[in-house]
Formats: structure tokens, sequence, C-alpha cells
């Protein structure tokens, strides 16, 4: 049986009273209740409870310690008695209910582990991994406030990092017919590249950028690839912003970018299998050495015109 009462200012220690020092024998007291006042909270039990296992309370109380009593004669334990009697039910019964909400857990477990109850420390920590992999999220994706925040989180990535920016905000001109469609595939194609390579890749959104959608790819801090998803058009009198979605390509930069995973250093070979083409242009014997994962592949729609827009004359 135990209570929480709280110790009131009548049963405190009268000024300059000093607590008395002595040692207690389980052998003395037997089944005879004790009274415990822990960190202000009061509880009853007997020795026999207290020296079932082998823990700090054992030795406390079968004479290998020395042990603190008031005046009126309440073993003083300076520890918070919020969890107390929980410890208590353990020693009874070798096991309890556990509290529901982790921090509870945690602050239980402290409360074991100073008593060196070994056995409810090892229930605390399987409940908080059980807990930890009941509510950790699977895949959790960083919105970028400012651009020294996204500088800083790319750099610090050890894995490769894909930022999606998109920015419907900007009605400059008018979308055409399926450009809202097409927007909401390239967030629908993020958020499903994103739950399959999250422990490869670190995915980042961006919202606050000019580009109304556009791809990017890291590696090792550095910007790999791009693919931008939106083009001007003329096909009416006014000027239409058109939103594409190039998901073969965008795929695609997504798997080269892996490579960039760990060893730090990329595999060569690996980038000129799956890069594109060169350019057969002749190269000056300084861009001989330019290497090839120094590039960053940049890839746009192409503008277009249904109609001529030209003047007469020109």
């Amino acid at each position: 049986m135990s209570g929480d009462t709280c110790l009131g200012s009548a049963l405190c220690p009268a000024t300059g009273h000093k607590p008395k020092a002595g040692g207690l024998k389980g052998s003395s007291l037997g089944n005879k209740y004790v009274r415990l006042n822990v960190g202000g909270s009061l509880y009853y039990t007997t020795v026999q409870v207290l020296t079932r296992h082998d823990t700090m309370l054992k030795a406390m109380f079968s004479g290998r310690m020395e042990v603190l009593t008031d005046k009126e004669g309440w073993i003083l334990i300076d520890r918070c008695g919020k969890h107390f009697g929980t410890i208590l039910n353990y020693l009874r019964d070798d096991t309890i209910a556990l509290p529901k909400h982790r921090q509870e857990i945690k602050a239980l477990m402290a409360e074991a582990k100073y008593y060196l109850i070994q056995g409810l420390v090892d229930m605390c920590q399987a409940a908080l991994q059980d807990k930890k992999d009941l509510y950790e999220p699977v895949c959790s994706i960083p919105i970028i406030t400012s651009p020294k925040e996204e500088e800083r989180l790319i750099e610090s990535s050890m894995k490769p990092v894909v930022k999606l920016l998109y920015n419907r905000s900007n009605n400059k001109y008018s979308y055409t017919s399926n450009s809202d469609d097409n927007l909401l595939k390239n967030i629908e194609l993020f958020d499903k590249l994103s739950l399959r390579f999250n422990g490869r890749v670190l995915f980042i959104k961006d919202v606050i950028g000019d580009e109304i959608c556009c791809w990017s790819f890291y590696g090792q801090g550095r910007k790999i690839a791009e693919v931008c998803c939106t083009s001007i058009v003329y096909a009416t009198e006014k000027k239409q912003t058109k939103v594409e979605f190039p998901e073969a390509r965008i795929y695609e930069e997504t798997l080269n970018v892996l490579l960039y995973e760990t060893p730090r250093v990329p595999d060569n070979s690996l980038l000129e299998a799956t890069s594109r083409s060169r350019s057969q242009a002749s190269h000056s014997e300084d861009d001989e050495g330019f290497e090839l994962r120094d590039r960053v592949r940049r890839i746009h729609v192409k503008r277009y015109s249904t109609y001529d827009d030209r003047q007469l004359g020109h």
C-alpha cells in the first residue's frame, strides 16, 4: 500500500533540526511497514518489498547504507516522489502498466536508473522504442524558409538532395488550360519519389522562389542538374504560362543523383554512362580537363509560338 499525500508543514522537521543518520536492518523490521518521505510525497511499504530485488533500495534497507530520518521517523529520500509509487509496484509485482506519454516514460526510466532497477529500465527502453517505431514519420520533408537556410541544409546533408520549387502565385500571365493539372502532377511525383527514396535522398520543398515549377538536384553540396517545368507560349493574342510535366526526365535525374551517395567521391564511370551525350563540338585544351561531375545539366522546356508575331519587313 502506498500514499501520494504531500508532506505538510505540520510534518516538516522543526527549524534547525538535522535529520538523523542511521542504519536499518531488515531482520529487525521484518515485514513491518516503514514510512518513506520521497521528495515530499509520503509512502508506506515493507522492508520485504524494498529488498526483493538487488537495487539501491535493498542496499539502503538491508543495513549496507545509512539512511536519513526526520524527527518524526520518516525515512528521507531526496528524489522526486511522482513516480515512486510506480517503482514500488514494480518491486512488488515485477511488472507495471507504463505511462502512455513518452515524456512520462522517460521520467520513470530516470528514476529507475537512479534506484538501479535494471528490469524496469529495460521495460521503459523497450516501450520508448515501440513508440518511436509507431509514431516517427516515415518521411520528413523540410520546407525552405530562406535562401540561407537552403544553403545550410544542402551543405550539411550527407545525402544527395532533390528540391522542388513550386509557386503558383506568379500571375503575371494567364495559365494554359492544363497547367494546373501538370503542376499538381509534379507535386504528386515529388511525394512519390520522397516516399520511395527517403532513406537515401533528402527531399526538400521551396515555395518562396521566383520560378513556378522547377526541380533541382544536388550531390555533395553542389547542384548537379536542374529541370525547369515552365515556359511562355503565344497560343492566343496574349502570353500564357505553360507548366509541363517531364516525368521521365525528372525520374532519370533522381536516379542519377543517387550516384552521389557514400562514398563521397562519385563513380566517374557510372556518371559517364548515365549522363547525356556530350556535344561533338571541339574544345580548347583548357576544356579538356573539365570533369563531367562539375557540370550542371539544366533542362528547360523550349519556348514556342503558334504564330509568327514578327512585324512585316523584318
